[in-house]
């Protein structure tokens, strides 16, 4: 077990933290998150919680738990003094840090139960990478995929075939869907194929559910504040949910991979087990008993029943998101498609390397 972490490695965590979220173009947020070093006197029940983490708090993602309760207090109309950091309006260092740590004061009992989990930051640009992954998957296996995603959180990436899709100049998808997918797309566009989705399902520990406003405003509080077109994206996938709801169930990532994994699947079909931002999370024997069901049905696949998994995940040394694919029978080495921005911004593609045709 990790031993107890002090301040020091959780300030470490927060400069960091703070940091990746002004490189990535939310420098307000970025603001709120340094402003947590304030709260490391414990002057607070949350400050002396943050300072005493029992745990890796980068890996566990503790400074954006609790950006996510700061949020929530401005859109829920709990308290309104953050909206001048939100809008740039306010942007001293010294007199953001007074405030968080007023605020916390004010509301200590309403921000602590925020670092009870990680953030639900599900966002719907990630489903780029993995559209990307299946019309790159398409000539290899086929173009019929059953699409099955771990830590769905509130299925906005379940409804990814009901999206639209322009990867580069590559259209996929609906043209009229009120989910428009247009990240920066760096490099060569994906090959155009066939992705004929023929069912998609989830599940999550602690599913959101969308029609709840509660439940869907806690969604969009982990959203970060200034980064509008993803709180649209939030408001589009909402839309969506409340014509058709997302599959999902409620259960253990790996108890649910060894289920979808041993059912019965459709002939001429391509099984995919997709994930993203998901993996840090998981603990370490349900990523285990995930990789041993994967090993074990990819060694049962064939031509007519084939198995793909599709990771956007974190790469913990370089802190990079990076799209990985492996598939059975064929190709059980894991092959790096492409990088991508962790709220999907932008996706920087590096498939075309690989070939665009069964067998290259």
């Amino acid at each position: 077990m990790d031993a107890v972490m002090d301040g020091s490695d959780v300030a470490a965590a927060i400069v960091w933290q703070a940091d990746h979220a002004t490189k990535n173009g939310a420098p307000c947020t970025g603001r709120v998150v340094r402003a947590q070093l304030a709260l490391l006197d414990g002057a607070t029940e949350t400050g002396r919680r943050l300072a005493t983490w029992p745990g890796k708090p980068l890996e566990d993602a503790l400074p954006l738990r609790l950006a996510g309760g700061f949020h929530h207090l401005v859109l829920s109309g709990a308290d309104h003094r953050l909206l001048p950091v939100y809008r740039g309006e306010l942007s001293d260092q010294d007199a953001i840090d007074a405030l968080v740590a007023d605020i916390t004061r004010t509301h200590d009992a309403a921000l602590l139960p925020w670092l009870d989990g990680p953030p639900q930051t599900n966002e719907a640009g990630r489903s780029a990478s993995i559209m990307a992954a299946l019309l790159w998957l398409s000539p290899r296996l086929g173009p019929r995929f059953e699409l099955n995603e771990l830590g769905a959180s509130a299925g906005v990436n379940t409804m990814m075939e009901r999206y639209f899709y322009d990867l580069g100049g590559t259209a996929v998808g609906p043209e009229a869907s009120p989910m428009q997918i247009v990240p920066e797309w760096r490099g060569p566009a994906p090959v155009p194929a066939p992705v004929e989705i023929t069912a998609i399902a989830g599940c999550d520990r602690a599913p959101v559910n969308l029609a709840d406003p509660v439940e869907a405003l806690r969604l969009k509080s982990y959203v970060w504040a200034e980064v509008t077109e993803r709180l649209g994206r939030i408001d589009a996938a909402i839309a969506l949910a409340g014509q058709q709801p997302p599959r999902l169930t409620q259960m253990d990532a790996g108890e649910w991979a060894e289920q979808r994994l041993a059912a019965p699947q459709e002939a001429d079909t391509t099984r995919v087990i997709y994930h993203s931002i998901v993996w840090q999370y998981l603990p370490p024997e349900t990523r285990a008993r995930i990789e041993t069901a994967m090993a074990r049905a990819g060694a049962a696949a064939d031509s007519s029943r084939r198995l793909a998994w599709i990771m956007l995940e974190t790469n913990r040394a370089t802190f990079r998101h990076e799209l990985t694919v492996r598939y059975w029978p064929g190709g059980a080495e894991p092959v790096q498609l492409g990088e991508a921005h962790a709220h999907g911004a932008w996706v920087e593609w590096r498939g075309d390397i690989y070939g665009s045709a069964l067998g290259d």
